[in-house]
């Protein structure tokens, strides 16, 4: 059975839109995705099924997860097709080469595979058309992805990874993210004038405990002996912004890219918490590991 999580999204502020799809089989994950113009998140989650499906062999038994009613309606409910007939008779086409099953899927479900496509698909209804060409710039330079999960066993239960037989080596990986908000919250963080408290301070201190608790926070993350971890803020005034950089340091078998990434979010929702009663406004976006250093992969730089 290949499983095909599905999602759409579409941005009405940038007339954007953005669809994902997560393929599982045998044990292997492929995920495809892409941004289309001028369109509707209803379209969205058609193309997604349908790209979904269509990467899959013809004759092949098939579960589609999705968390769009208007999808799940019109094909298993026969819901009337009043709009999207070209897609929605395309989709038809693919179904009628395979065996489809329809699955309904809360958009809120705590499923790995649908939560990645459901952050794509929104991912990429929020990029204007400048940041879609340096993401696709970036992809086009970045090491190849490999498709083998190992965080899966062959019958697709989770494990936690042997490192038993790698060699102990430095590694160093650094994350970053952002917090929007108000002028006027940014201007009472700078100077000191939040009522919680010095804010930074705190965030900083909370990054750094979490990077040593990332263990106890993700399954199948292994215990590590951090040897240093340094969560740094750039004041973004123009933009209202604070950027986080969390770059964390190891000697051992495996790398520190969670702990990174774990200490910039948690330093964005210290922020966040300490200034929620002021601006509950505030977004955290981009949290995404930049660098990272040491191991049998050695140095790759994403940014």
């Amino acid at each position: 059975m290949i499983e095909v999580y599905a999602d759409g999204a579409y941005n009405a502020a940038l007339d954007m839109g953005g669809w994902a799809a997560v393929i599982i089989e045998a044990g292997q994950k492929r995920v495809l995705s892409d941004k289309l113009e001028h369109t509707t998140s209803n379209r969205m989650e058609i193309t997604a099924a349908l790209q979904g499906i269509s990467h899959t062999p013809q004759s092949a038994e098939v579960v589609v997860y999705t968390d769009s009613q208007y999808l799940f309606g019109c094909m298993t409910k026969r819901w009337k097709r009043l709009k999207n007939v070209d897609l929605l008779s395309k989709l038809d086409e693919t179904v009628s080469e395979r065996k489809v099953h329809w699955k309904w899927m809360s958009g809120d479900a705590e499923n790995s595979f649908h939560q990645e496509a459901h952050m794509g698909a929104n991912y990429l209804a929020s990029l204007d058309e400048e940041a879609y060409s340096s993401r696709a710039k970036a992809q086009a330079t970045s090491p190849p992805v490999s498709e083998k999960l190992t965080h899966l066993d062959a019958v697709g239960r989770p494990k936690m990874v042997d490192i038993g037989e790698k060699a102990d080596t430095e590694r160093q990986a650094v994350a970053k993210g952002i917090v929007k908000m108000q002028p006027a919250t940014f201007s009472l963080i700078k100077q000191g004038k939040v009522a919680k408290g010095d804010v930074l301070t705190t965030a900083q201190l909370a990054g750094i405990m979490a990077a040593k608790k990332a263990p106890d926070l993700i399954p199948l993350c292994h215990p590590i002996l951090i040897t240093s971890v340094k969560v740094e803020f750039k004041l973004d005034e123009v933009n209202s912004a604070i950027e986080i950089t969390a770059t964390v340091d190891s000697t051992g078998k495996t790398g520190v890219e969670m702990e990174a990434l774990t200490a910039v979010a948690v330093a964005a929702l210290t922020i966040y918490d300490m200034c929620k009663a002021v601006d509950r406004g505030m977004r955290i976006e981009s949290i995404r590991l930049i660098r990272k250093s040491g191991g049998k992969s050695g140095t790759i730089g994403l940014e």
